[in-house]
C-alpha cells in the first residue's frame, strides 16, 4: 500500500487516500492529485494526530 503524505492529518483523509491510491487509470491519477491538493489545503492548520507533543513540565 502507498504511504500517505504528512499534510494530509483526519482519518477520513488517509481513508480515502487509501482507496483512491489502489484504483489504476489516468483519471484515477488526475482525481487523487486533486483530492491531495484539496485535502492538504483543508487539513493545514489541523496538528499532526501521528505527532508526539511534548509538555514542558518544570
Amino acid at each position: 500500500m502507498a504511504k500517505v503524505p504528512t499534510f494530509i492529518k483526519t482519518d477520513c483523509g488517509k481513508a480515502k487516500y487509501q482507496e483512491l491510491s489502489r484504483k489504476k487509470g489516468i483519471l484515477a491519477s488526475i482525481r487523487l492529485a486533486w483530492f491531495i491538493f484539496f485535502a492538504a489545503i483543508k487539513d493545514w492548520n489541523i496538528p499532526d494526530s501521528d505527532q508526539v507533543i511534548e509538555s514542558e513540565d518544570t
